[in-house]
């Protein structure tokens, strides 16, 4: 593994390490684990994380999930065929497989690997939809799971939430330290970054980093995990007040002086019909 891949494609510091485990077409399913206990979330297959913790020869402790969506949810039944472990996620969601509802401003403590997460509530792309933040420490730098809320350079559709739901709570995921690293469930970054250049065709962060991942994929790797500060600097879902953006929502929807959150609705609206 080369150091670009060491530094992204798996995300190690201190005792742990976060990899994303590929499954169906374009979904990561991390796993955290210390060399010996293991975490995993949003399971939505059972067969790779299976293989993984075998290949590593793994005991699964607990699984973390965000939201309700199939392809997040799953494979828990599987593991839990094997693994007598908690199952974590939203209160605010019927998930049969969760046996420990929490919602935000909660924490998450799993004893082996030790780890202590805090709960944030997310709405937006599902009513109940939770992060997990892992704090700087025995992990190095911060980490985030975030599920389908944020992506490299995009954000979650909004299938039942709104707007100013999906305004707030990336506005509650962008005041994490900029160092923090995100764990985003889908790779989803070119085609992201291929909208974003539309919208913010002169942002020379931007253009950096469609050059960077382009050539991250060419290469097989993952261009996850990304960080807080790239996100900052590239993403126009989280740049909703940047003079730029506003200017490609106002000539998008053909009217001027758009307020912040209808900034964000005109963009995300945008990026559901481009192609």
């Amino acid at each position: 593994m080369d150091a670009h891949a060491d530094a992204v494609s798996e995300a190690s510091a201190g005792t742990l390490t976060v990899f994303p485990v590929p499954a169906f077409q374009d979904n990561y399913l991390w796993v955290i684990d210390n060399g010996k206990d293991a975490v995993v979330v949003d399971p939505g297959d059972a067969a790779p994380v299976l293989a993984y913790l075998d290949a590593r020869g793994l005991t699964l402790r607990a699984i973390l999930i965000t939201h309700k969506h199939a392809d997040h949810i799953g494979g828990v039944e599987a593991l839990l065929d094997r693994f007598d472990v908690p199952v974590h996620g939203p209160a605010g969601e019927a998930i049969a497989c969760v046996n420990h509802p929490h919602v935000g401003g909660e924490t998450v403590h799993i004893a082996a690997p030790a780890l202590t997460l805090e709960v944030i509530d997310v709405p937006g792309h599902t009513a109940g939809h939770i992060a997990y933040f892992l704090g700087a420490g025995t992990a190095g730098a911060p980490h985030l799971f975030c599920g389908d809320t944020l992506f490299s350079c995009g954000c979650g559709r909004l299938f039942e939430g709104t707007p100013a739901q999906m305004l707030a709570s990336l506005d509650t995921l962008a005041a994490l330290p900029p160092a923090t690293l995100v764990h985003c469930a889908h790779e989803y970054t070119l085609s992201n970054l291929r909208f974003a250049l539309v919208v913010d065709p002169d942002n020379a962060a931007l253009v950096a980093w469609h050059r960077d991942a382009t050539a991250l994929r060419a290469g097989g790797r993952p261009t996850l995990p990304t960080t807080l500060a790239q996100e900052r600097a590239t993403n126009p879902f989280l740049r909703s007040d940047a003079p730029a953006v506003i200017a490609a929502a106002e000539r998008h929807a053909g009217r001027a002086q758009l307020s912040r959150e209808a900034v964000f609705a005109t963009v995300r609206s945008w990026k559901d019909s481009f192609r």
